[in-house]
């Protein structure tokens, strides 16, 4: 298939690796932002085949993974009402809560639906008058523009009955707060979160470009390279963090070039900028971190679920005391370093949303056999488990 193949062509795939190993002279450590990314890695086997110098530490870039637990309780919450419809893509149902999770409000018979996009939400609003439907809108920049357009819509067409829980976050200030907060600890890097470039997310950045990226390598003297998804797209652009990092350099680079830009889809950064504004968000397992997410703006309140339904805005949460999903989405774990990982933990019994995400950290190492810190090299990948609407 056309750009797919190419960028999984094994001859390329060995010739970067082989500029890789000539290139480096010492150690490096590398974030991935993107859980899709880490997917990727783990899957393709990259990870096994990079040269010893370099680690690969994941980042806080699943969606799903970072949504706090009390929207997780707040649309479980929301759910549970009886003039309520619950829609929500597929992965956020198994995501637990302090109690228990969405598809056990459905069991419950809660009326929880999974959609493919915000606009099968506005469907189900028209054909349901009588009942308030309500779309977890969740993500990065990545889903804005659809969340953002589909809100205009609902005004447009004055669709009462629709309202969204907002959950958005965005990756320059996740890089800010890592960074920010592992040179607090020690005046440098903190030696259990020392990254020494990053590899930002493709998609994320084929919306927004990369120029919100430039001010932080100036201020960090970090690299941080656009980086795709495939394994030719993941080791180019580990060869031009590396090579960045070995001749003392730090730019933004764009080794994504099929696809972003530097000023990214401006129609899609507008409609972003009409239905939001950034405010102070909560990610799950690494607390508040100011103005890195989006809310309704004013004018759109009446779309708000939390608004709509005040008696949520109270709700108190509980994470398991096992769980380590906030270390492993700083950079600071992996997640076969956590005692619950395989055994409390697994895809049918998740503790935290890393082990629930398709894009999740956990969800990677337990499917394709990375059980310990010395790999599993001879296991056998593990089946995703099968989730019907």
């Amino acid at each position: 298939m056309k750009y797919i193949d190419e960028y999984r062509d094994a001859d390329l795939t060995r010739k970067l690796l082989a500029d890789l190993q000539k290139s480096i002279t010492r150690n490096w450590t590398l974030m991935e932002v993107c859980g899709g990314q880490t997917h990727s890695i783990i899957k393709s086997g990259l990870d096994q085949m990079l040269p010893p110098e370099i680690e690969l530490v994941h980042g806080p870039g699943c969606p799903v993974c970072v949504t706090p637990l009390e929207q997780v309780d707040k649309a479980i919450a929301l759910a549970s009402l009886p003039e309520v419809i619950f829609t929500s893509y597929g992965d956020m149902l198994r995501v637990p809560g302090s109690k228990q999770d969405l598809f056990a409000v459905k069991a419950q018979g809660g009326d929880v639906r999974i959609v493919y996009s915000p606009l099968d939400a506005l469907k189900i609003a028209k054909d349901n008058p009588g009942k308030t439907v309500l779309f977890f809108a969740i993500g990065f920049e990545t889903t804005a523009p659809a969340n953002a357009m589909a809100v205009l819509q609902a005004k447009a067409q004055r669709l009462e009955n629709f309202a969204v829980l907002v959950s958005h976050v965005t990756v320059p200030a996740a890089i800010s707060a890592l960074m920010d907060s592992s040179r607090a600890e020690t005046g440098t890097t903190s030696p259990d979160v020392k990254v020494d470039g990053f590899l930002a997310a493709g998609h994320v950045c084929t919306v927004m470009g990369y120029w919100e990226y430039e001010p932080l390598v100036e201020k960090y003297k970090i690299p941080i390279v656009v980086t795709g998804f495939e394994p030719v797209d993941m080791l180019h652009g580990i060869l031009k963090c590396v090579k960045q990092l070995e001749a003392g350099t730090h730019t933004v680079e764009n080794a994504y070039e099929r696809s972003v830009s530097r000023e990214g889809n401006k129609p899609a950064q507008a409609v972003i900028k009409q239905v939001f504004e950034m405010t102070d968000r909560a990610w799950r397992g690494i607390g508040v971190i100011p103005m890195s997410g989006y809310r309704l703006r004013p004018e759109f309140a009446a779309f708000d679920a939390e608004l709509r339904f005040p008696q949520v805005q109270a709700i108190e949460t509980k994470e398991s005391p096992l769980c380590i999903s906030g270390l492993v989405l700083q950079g600071r774990k992996k997640p076969s370093e956590c005692t619950a990982f395989g055994k409390e933990c697994t895809p049918q019994t998740p503790l935290g949303a890393t082990m629930v995400s398709s894009e999740g950290a956990c969800a990677a190492y337990y499917r394709y056999g990375r059980y310990s810190k010395d790999i599993a090299i001879n296991a056998k990948p593990v089946p995703e488990p099968k989730v019907n609407p």
